[in-house]
């Protein structure tokens, strides 16, 4: 098995423990934790790529996964942001019960 298969193995496998873990739970924080290892197991996509493909000189990959974590990083925030106003208004951050948002 080459070192890119091995890649690609893993970032598949982290990529379902994610999806499972943001559709079957039902708290707001663990889907939240689901979606970053989705997008974790994307960056290890781009890096196993980028070093593994015909041009690793070119930096193309570490770019891509610095914009990556920037959009993770802005998504978290939000998602906390929200999380927090949920919680203050309902006294609960279970997804099957925020479904009314309105003030």
């Amino acid at each position: 098995m080459t070192p890119l298969h091995l890649c690609l193995l893993i970032s598949t496998a982290l990529f379902c423990i994610g999806l499972f873990g943001a559709l079957a739970r039902s708290n707001t924080i663990l889907v939240l934790l689901g979606i970053e290892l989705m997008l974790n197991a994307a960056n290890i996509n781009f890096i196993a790529f980028w070093r593994y493909g015909p041009n690793p000189a070119a930096a193309n990959g570490m770019i891509f996964v610095l914009f990556s974590i920037a959009v993770a990083a802005a998504e978290a925030a939000v998602g906390l942001a929200l999380i927090i106003a949920v919680y203050r208004h309902q006294k609960n951050i279970r997804l099957q019960e925020a479904t009314v948002l309105k003030g």
